[in-house]
């Protein structure tokens, strides 16, 4: 029999996990904060698009920031606006959860501009505009906005959302007609034997496209997220579309997206992942390993949302053996490594968000849950440590100091608020101190997953007790179903 419980996580300092011997000095107030003063350190307040860096007096344009010594108005690059727009909908999402309703309308609102701004700059989210300022040239820069307008539906149900989302999809899979290129997809009707399967990462030449080769790139950074966004499809989409009959549609069929999912993961997860390591891609020979933790979390985030979707075990077992390989390989004293090149600190941001789906939304035991709660939390409270509190900012690496007058780029000063943003303080993985009976009650309520997803409206006590294991917010009140 299931029994509801309030979880009252404690620190216990000295006693419990050898593991846990790191104090945290934040709290939820804290990592709101941080969002806010992410807000204030990188996001042009007219376009309401994100600057590169803490030197550009506005985001005007593509460039390397300083790093060129560019201080012209350098926007971040495109396919980190659409992590950075995530950052927003988490937010609302959070605040939702824990019945804040100044935040809800402070970030639904946030949201918004967000959502003109980055519309406005990116050509009207014209997914066939190749211009290489402002425009789309690289098959996974779109699926990453496929995924975030995606969640942004999801969040607010606003049609434009959803239909954003597909008409950015099938413009990767099938290719443009305007640009004249033939898609992202692998088609092993087209492709044989090893050269067939899975996704293109881009189209040469971007003004003029010549049909894919044998041979070209598959990048994981590709195939995962499209595994991400057709599964976010395939939930989203309404039943009994008539499939399409185009050579180009605009949208499938919500059985479509599930089954392209499940194809892609199949053919990424045989030809690029091993033992839980996931390679940056493959030209036609094998495949080519270097370790970067956006690959990682996509392939979280695709094998738990498959998993979400069929139950098959086997999705969420390789989704332990990528989160396992993480903190076994890709962190120093427990401590996520850094990557220096340019983009790549928003790495942390994309993987807060997948890991988030593996620890609340899997039913993972109290053990696992704990396991992998502790390693965020304890990346969190380094970064935390190391931040410039002048400025509420940190550098992206977070075992070094951000000094007040330090340069820090928008990418890596993601990590921190992003992590914060999906993981409150008060869920500390520190070991359990006290479970304890729910005795009062305010009457039926809605209930939430910790990130905001609506579970049930009006519930009681009773009702909740039937859910499936795991964390929930509950009359304003984080509570484990057992």
């Amino acid at each position: 029999m299931k029994r509801l419980s309030i979880l009252l996580f404690a620190l216990l300092l000295g006693t419990g996990y050898a593991s846990a011997q790191f104090a945290i000095t934040y709290d939820d107030e804290a990592e709101w904060k941080a969002y806010d003063d992410f807000n204030n350190a990188f996001l042009d307040k007219t376009r309401y698009i994100y600057k590169a860096d803490t030197k550009q007096p506005n985001a005007d344009h593509r460039g390397n920031g300083y790093r060129d010594n560019d201080v012209s108005g350098c926007a971040a690059a495109i396919w980190c606006q659409a992590i950075m727009y995530d950052m927003v909908i988490n937010a609302y999402r959070r605040a939702q959860a824990e019945g804040d309703e100044a935040r809800m309308k402070t970030y639904k609102t946030l949201h918004g501009r967000l959502y003109s701004g980055e519309k406005s700059h990116y050509v009207g989210f014209n997914f066939d505009d190749p211009n290489t300022n402002n425009g789309w040239f690289v098959y996974d820069d779109i699926m990453w906005w496929t995924c975030a307008l995606a969640r942004a539906y999801e969040t607010f149900g606003t049609k434009a959302y959803l239909t954003y989302s597909e008409k950015s999809f099938c413009r990767v899979w099938y290719g443009s007609a305007k640009v004249g290129d033939d898609g992202s997809y692998a088609d092993p009707a087209r492709f044989e034997g090893k050269y067939g399967g899975g996704m293109f990462w881009e189209w040469q030449p971007i003004s003029n496209p010549k049909p894919h080769q044998p041979g070209d790139f598959r990048s994981a950074c590709i195939n995962f997220p499209t595994v991400i966004a057709a599964c976010l499809l395939h939930r989203l989409v309404p039943e009994g579309r008539t499939p399409p009959t185009t050579a180009r549609p605009t949208q499938q069929t919500k059985e479509w997206y599930l089954e392209k999912a499940k194809e892609v993961y199949a053919w990424a997860d045989a030809t690029l992942v091993k033992d839980g390591r996931v390679a940056d891609g493959i030209h036609g020979g094998g495949a080519e390993f270097s370790d970067h933790l956006y690959n990682q979390a996509t392939y979280i985030g695709a094998s738990c949302m498959l998993y979400l979707l069929t139950n098959e075990i086997s999705y969420l077992t390789k989704a332990r053996k990528a989160a396992d390989y993480v903190m076994s390989n890709m962190c120093s004293s427990g401590i996520l490594k850094y990557e220096k090149g340019y983009e790549q600190g928003i790495y942390a941001a994309i993987y807060a968000q997948y890991m988030k789906i593996l620890i609340y939304d899997c039913n993972l035991s109290l053990a696992l849950t704990r396991k992998y709660l502790m390693h965020i939390q304890r990346n969190i409270q380094k970064a935390y440590t190391n931040m410039d509190s002048g400025r509420g900012i940190q550098i992206g690496d977070f075992s070094k100091t951000t000094g007040s007058d330090a340069v820090v780029e928008s990418y890596g000063a993601s990590g921190m608020p992003a992590l914060m943003l999906m993981f409150p303080a008060s869920d500390t993985a520190d070991p359990i101190g006290i479970v304890k009976e729910r005795r009062e009650y305010d009457g039926p309520s809605d209930v939430y997953t910790p990130d905001g997803k609506l579970v049930m409206k009006n519930a009681t006590p009773e009702q909740v007790n039937q859910l499936d294991s795991g964390l929930y917010i509950f009359q304003r009140k984080k509570i484990f179903v057992r």
